[in-house]
């Protein structure tokens, strides 16, 4: 009987690694969609629920955290994505805020369109980036 032939195949360590850190991003999803559905169901705006929530504060964190046992595998551009999110959520908030005071106020009559379409880009990048996951998917940006 040929040797190689009688060893079990091993694994590649790059997929059992994504396949150990897969629970933690559909947990760091599921802590950002837990601050959109606050945000939309709650007093809060979803931008306002997304940004400053502990849900999605926690996510961040644990996606820096977990950031380097993700590297070289598909999971990366996850984590890429959901940190993106937050960031760039967070730049396009302040430009809007930025907008109101040097307007002096007035711009507060014009800039909930942006706060609103801040708050749809958000749920569509997590819809996105979780339904990808889901599908076992790597996020292209």
């Amino acid at each position: 009987m040929d040797e190689a032939a009688a060893q079990p195949p091993t694994a590649d360590p790059t997929t059992l690694r994504a396949d150990s850190m897969l629970g933690w991003t559909h947990a760091i999803y599921g802590l950002h969609a837990f601050s959109l559905l606050t945000g939309i169901l709650g007093a809060a705006t979803v931008v306002g629920a997304f940004l400053t929530g502990w849900p999605s504060i926690i996510a961040v964190i644990l996606n820096y955290v977990k950031r380097s046992e993700v590297r070289g595998t598909w999971l990366e551009s996850h984590f890429r994505w959901q940190i993106r999110t937050f960031w760039f959520g967070l730049l396009w908030v302040s430009l809007c805020v930025f907008f109101i005071v040097v307007t002096l106020g007035i711009g507060l009559l014009v800039v909930w369109l942006p706060f609103i379409l801040v708050g749809c880009w958000f749920v569509y990048r997590i819809a996105r980036g979780w339904l990808a996951l889901r599908d076992r998917r790597p996020m292209y940006t």
